[in-house]
C-alpha cells in the first residue's frame, strides 16, 4: 500500500500543533501571539487651489442668489482647482506637507491610499500617480471610491493593518476635483462642492491611543440618490451621454438630506460605544462637510454645543472625500485639538455610504528640522529622475528584447 501524504491524514504530532495554533491569539500571524499595537495619526496635511468662487459668481452663471445658497446650506464660496491642477496633484501636495509633519521619508511608507469619486483616470489609480512623483518605493497603492465616506474607510483599513503588524505606515489621502463633476446649469448641485486633498500619516505605537474605533456602513439600495450615471461599464461614453449631462453629479437632495441626518447621529453613536466611551468624552466632533443644516441636526441629536463641533463649510463648500482631513488639518491650525483629546470624524456619501472614526489624539507639534526638510527636497527631486529612467528603460528593453517577426 502507497504511503499516504501527511495532508491527508497527518500525525498526532502534527494535528497537536494545529490544534495549539488555533487557540493562539494572532491576526493573520501563523497562530503566533503578536504584541499589541495602535494605529496614530502622526503627520497631517492639506492643500487648497488658490482660486476662490463666491456664490455672487456662481449667481451670474446659474439663476440663484448668495442668501438662497446661504440659508438652504451654509456655503459662501468654494474652492476651484486651476486648469493645471487635478486630484493627484492636490493629492500630492497634501501627502508632502503630511510627510513633512511626520519627519517621515517617502521610502517609509507601506501603503498609500486615495480616497476620490474624481480621480485623475479610470485607472491607472490615483494612488499609483501619487507614490510614484512622492518616490514612495516600497508602498502598495489603491483608489478607494466611497464618494464622501471614503477618508474614513481608508483610515479604518489602514489603521486596522497597522494594528495587526501588517505594515507599519500608511498614508491615507482624500482628494478631489469636483469641479469637473458638476453641471454647472444645475444650481442644485453646482453650489455645493468644491476642489482641495487632505492627508494623513498612521504609525504605530505601543501606547495606547490613535484610531480607538471605527464602523462602516453601506446600502446600495439607495444608490441612485446620488450618483454619476454615465462613463462606466454599464453606460459608456457617447454624444448622447454627454448631451444629456450624464457625466455629472444627479443628486436627490430631499431623498439624501434625510438619509444624512439619520445616519451621522447613529454612526457617530455606535463608534463612540465601540471605542467605550460617551459623547460626554468627545472633545470635538469633526462631520463630513455637506450641509450646514444637516450638522446642525447632528448636533441636536447627539446634543453637542455648537463650540464641539467642527465647521469650515462656508468657505470651501462639500469637498467629498477630502473635506474630514482638511476640517481635520484646520482644526490643529486653530488649536481646536489637543493632546488627549477625543474626537469623532463621522461622514456619509453616495453609495449609500457611512462612517465614523474614534481617535484620541496623541501627536504633539512637529519639531522643525530644516535639514530633515531639505533631504526630503532632494528625495522629491530624485523621484522625478527615477521615474523618467524607468520609463527609458522599459522603452529600451522593449527595443531590445522584442520578440522575433513572426515568419510568412
Amino acid at each position: 500500500m502507497a504511503d499516504t501524504p501527511d495532508t491527508e491524514y497527518p500525525s498526532p504530532l502534527r494535528r497537536l500543533g494545529t490544534r495549539l495554533k488555533q487557540k493562539l491569539p494572532g491576526n493573520g500571524n501563523g497562530g503566533r501571539p503578536r504584541s499589541l499595537r495602535y494605529a496614530h495619526l502622526i503627520g497631517w496635511g492639506k492643500y487648497l487651489p488658490e482660486k476662490v468662487l463666491t456664490n455672487a459668481e456662481i449667481a451670474q452663471i446659474v439663476g440663484t442668489s448668495d442668501e438662497w445658497i446661504v440659508a438652504r446650506t451654509g456655503i459662501r464660496e468654494r474652492r476651484i482647482a486651476a486648469e493645471h491642477e487635478s486630484t493627484a496633484t492636490m493629492a500630492l501636495s497634501a501627502a508632502r506637507e503630511a510627510l513633512e509633519t511626520a519627519d517621515l521619508n517617502p521610502a517609509d511608507l507601506d501603503l498609500i491610499i486615495v480616497a476620490t469619486a474624481s480621480p485623475d483616470h479610470i485607472f491607472p489609480a490615483t494612488a499609483c500617480l501619487v507614490q510614484d512623483t512622492l518616490g514612495a518605493v516600497n508602498a502598495g497603492a489603491f483608489d478607494l471610491s466611497a464618494a464622501c465616506t471614503g477618508w474614513i474607510y481608508g483610515l479604518s483599513l489602514a489603521a486596522q493593518a497597522i494594528a495587526t503588524g501588517s505594515l507599519d505606515h500608511a498614508l491615507v489621502i482624500g482628494a478631489e476635483t469636483m469641479s469637473r463633476m458638476v453641471n454647472w446649469e444645475d444650481r442644485e448641485t453646482c453650489i455645493l462642492f468644491g476642489d482641495g486633498a487632505g492627508a494623513v500619516v498612521l504609525g504605530p505605537s505601543r501606547k495606547p491611543g490613535g484610531v480607538l474605533s471605527s464602523v462602516l456602513g453601506a446600502d446600495g439600495s439607495g444608490g441612485d440618490m446620488l450618483s454619476v450615471p454615465a462613463g462606466g461599464s454599464r453606460m459608456p461614453a457617447s454624444p448622447e451621454t454627454v448631451s444629456n449631462h450624464l457625466h455629472t453629479i444627479h443628486m436627490d437632495g430631499r431623498k439624501v438630506f434625510r438619509f444624512a441626518t439619520r445616519v451621522i447621529r447613529q454612526a457617530a453613536i455606535e463608534a463612540v460605544e465601540k471605542a467605550g466611551l460617551t459623547m460626554d468624552d468627545i472633545a470635538l466632533l469633526i462631520p463630513h462637510q455637506a450641509n450646514s443644516r444637516i450638522i446642525q441636526s447632528a448636533a441636536r441629536g447627539l446634543k453637542l454645543p455648537a463650540e464641539r463641533i467642527f465647521v469650515n463649510l462656508d468657505r470651501y463648500g462639500n469637498t467629498s472625500a477630502a473635506s474630514i482631513p482638511i476640517a481635520l488639518c484646520e482644526a490643529l491650525e486653530e488649536g481646536r485639538v489637543e493632546p488627549g483629546d477625543r474626537l469623532v470624524t463621522v461622514g456619509f456619501g453616495a453609495g449609500l455610504t457611512w462612517g465614523a472614526a474614534v481617535i484620541e489624539w496623541m501627536a504633539k507639534p512637529p519639531l522643525e528640522r530644516p535639514w530633515r526638510s531639505r533631504l526630503r527636497s532632494v528625495l522629491y527631486a530624485l523621484a522625478g529622475v527615477r521615474s523618467r529612467l524607468r520609463r527609458w528603460w522599459r522603452q529600451l528593453e522593449t527595443w531590445l528584447f522584442r520578440p522575433p517577426a513572426a515568419r510568412p
